[in-house]
């Protein structure tokens, strides 16, 4: 191997016993023969043994190539497709992995059964093949529809009459009696890559077609807290420190030299000192003359904290209390070592800032102020700080993911996906999700605050990303016309770029585990114990730490080389400003309180795909292969696969 070669080099760690070292080197040969010899069973009980041959072996799966000497092992990723379609199909290979890998649990194989199981319900059996739209009777009624729809295609509502249901944890399906987050966790299932649940917001939806009966379900969506860094998405909105900075540096205007002050004030509010003062790390004048030594001694007491959370804080003591839960709640969670050294660290550097702006922005904030702070070091490091916080607080509550986003068969066939896409950023979506969360106390918030913190629920943003990175997805130049919503101007699903290629998906719930075996010998106390509020994405720190305790490279392992198309929809006029609060109000592109908005995508759904589509013989005779008789031969059912 040469510095120019693409191998990566897995050392085998010197402290292995002899006996774990010879099992990940035979291990290892066998996943570089041609063709590999693909196992899932390392044979050895070592923890970092273990959990080195199943990371070897999922990337052995996903296509790299693996070579062996002596001392290490060398791994090559597999090289992207240059034909799209080829491409889509690698993903897609690689994705199904993991779905399967979850379609074989136990757990997951008696939910799927017991969905398609009849029971009896207002005196009729009932089962989820109810809620799929059998092919053949979809494509007898878009082949009468679309006679009669060549004028007014409002007629296409006589085979496809959809509407938007949100989903709630107690809601019953009223045609089934089903749970409707059972049914919408049903034909999540059928998706390419394996369901897994976020913490945070979450609206699921669900799309119904009430022209059939029991309602068949279209497709499914859903609304999810937002991930924290996207450079792509940043980068479009315009919150990336950089940008940010040079944006102040043109126009150094004097709302936002009020805005950096008020900021540092507001975030000041939120944190509960009471038990700091107490125990004299700070008092009330030090806001006006931070000091070097009270910054010190914040940060040392936020180190000792932290280590202590890591070796004695137990998952049962951070159970989710978000909702009605009273002050006293919120001041225990603030009080324990977590928070407190979170609110230690917060406050440091609150204090660092205010020190430095003090001099430029104080006592009255002003546009020379602003400049003569943006042209000092620590100034401008400060004005970036203030502008982290408050993105944080803003992607948590105000912007939100579209995590899921697609139809199901048979109307698929007919771009359905096209049209769940355009009702999930629709006003009564942002309406639904406004009233979830408009008295949602914020857990990490109200963790720091020991009170209460219900933050701003006008969801103004929604990002997604195409599971394939090619063109051809139903975000592709999509956009509803502003004469549709009687708006200001058009939604549009905003191409914003390609993702990284980060994250964990190539890596099985195996290599997981092992690897927080790993880490958890390899310490007292863990690091990571997924309580929410340690930081983002637990799993993947805990992959990381132990990776990086195997002495593998983890940021080059952790790249799944799997670029997706990054999209964003900004539903405001003033997104920047209103985000960031600058401004009080978000002034959005549509009428937010429209009614019949469902009823108006939906005729544009109609004029502008389905009518020509539901005039093609190809295209009726795909949707009339999914079918209902026994045995069910339907592409919404979900797919088992056939036990080991």
């Amino acid at each position: 191997m040469t510095m120019a070669d693409p191998w990566l080099r897995l050392p085998i760690p010197t402290d292995w016993p002899p006996a774990a070292r010879r099992s990940f080197i035979t291990f290892a040969q066998g996943l570089s023969g041609s063709p590999p010899t693909v196992s899932s069973r390392p044979d050895t009980p070592h923890v970092g043994a273990v959990a080195a041959c199943h990371v070897l072996n999922d990337l052995a799966r996903q296509g790299w190539q693996v070579e062996v000497s002596a001392d290490c092992v060398a791994v090559r990723p597999p090289r992207a497709e240059g034909d799209p379609q080829a491409e889509k199909e690698r993903v897609r290979q690689q994705e199904l992995l993991k779905r399967d890998e979850q379609l074989m649990k136990p757990s997951v194989r008696r939910f799927v059964a017991d969905m398609e199981r009849p029971r009896e319900y207002l005196g009729s059996f009932v089962s989820i093949f109810n809620l799929m739209r059998d092919g053949g009777e979809l494509a007898a009624a878009l082949a009468s529809a679309a006679a009669e729809a060549k004028d007014d295609p409002s007629l296409l509502r006589k085979a496809i009459d959809p509407y938007v249901q949100v989903v709630s944890r107690e809601a019953r399906c009223e045609h089934t009696g089903l749970r409707l987050v059972d049914i919408w966790r049903y034909f999540r299932h059928t998706w390419t890559n394996q369901y897994t649940s976020t913490p945070g917001r979450t609206l699921p939806l669900l799309v119904r077609d009430r022209a059939a009966p029991f309602h068949p379900v279209i497709g499914i969506a859903a609304l999810g807290s937002a991930v924290v860094q996207i450079r792509e998405r940043d980068q479009w909105i315009g919150w990336q420190p950089q940008a940010f900075l040079e944006h102040l540096d043109r126009q150094p205007d004097l709302r936002w030299a009020r805005w950096v002050m008020q900021r540092l004030n507001q975030s000041l509010a939120e944190l509960y000192v009471d038990d700091l003062i107490q125990d004299g790390l700070y008092w009330p004048t030090l806001w006006d003359s931070p000091s070097d030594d009270a910054i010190e001694k914040l940060r040392t007491e936020a180190t000792l904290r932290r280590r202590s959370h890591n070796r004695f804080a137990r998952r049962s003591d951070f159970k989710n209390v978000a909702g009605e839960a009273d002050d006293s709640v919120w001041r225990a969670r603030a009080e324990s070592d977590l928070f407190r050294s979170k609110r230690c660290l917060v406050l440091a550097d609150l204090l660092r800032a205010r020190r430095a702006l003090l001099p430029h922005l104080s006592p009255k904030p002003s546009r020379r102020g602003l400049a003569a702070a943006l042209a000092d070091r620590e100034g401008r490091r400060a004005i970036a700080g203030v502008l982290r916080r408050a993105k944080a607080e803003a992607v948590g509550t105000e912007i939100a993911d579209l995590t899921v986003c697609g139809a199901v068969p048979p109307y698929n066939v007919v771009l359905g996906g096209k049209l769940v896409s355009m009702l999930a950023v629709s006003p009564s979506v942002v309406r639904a999700y406004h009233r979830r969360y408009s008295n949602y106390a914020s857990q990490i918030a109200s963790s720091l605050a020991g009170r209460a913190i219900r933050r701003r629920s006008n969801l103004v943003f929604i990002g997604t990303t195409a599971l394939y990175g090619s063109n051809n997805s139903q975000y592709n130049r999509l956009r509803l016309p502003q004469s549709v919503l009687t708006g200001s101007s058009d939604i549009v699903f905003q191409r914003l770029g390609k993702s990284r290629s980060f994250g964990t998906s190539h890596l099985s719930s195996d290599s997981v585990s092992a690897l927080v075996r790993v880490a958890e010998h390899a310490r007292v106390g863990m690091r990571v114990k997924n309580i929410f509020g340690e930081g983002v994405n637990p799993k993947l720190r805990k992959i990381r730490e132990g990776l990086e305790l195997l002495g593998w490279p983890s940021d080059e392992l952790l790249q799944h080389r799997r670029q997706r198309i990054v999209y964003g929809v900004s539903l405001v006029e003033n997104l920047l400003p209103y985000l960031l609060g600058l401004d009080a109000e978000p002034r959005y592109i549509f009428r937010k309180n429209l009614t019949r908005d469902i009823d108006r995508i939906v005729e544009w759904w109609f004029e502008r795909w389905l009518r020509q589509r539901a005039a093609k013989p190809e295209i009726l005779e795909a949707v009339r292969k999914h079918r209902l008789d026994r045995p069910v031969q339907h592409g919404a059912r979900v797919p088992l696969p056939e036990s080991r």
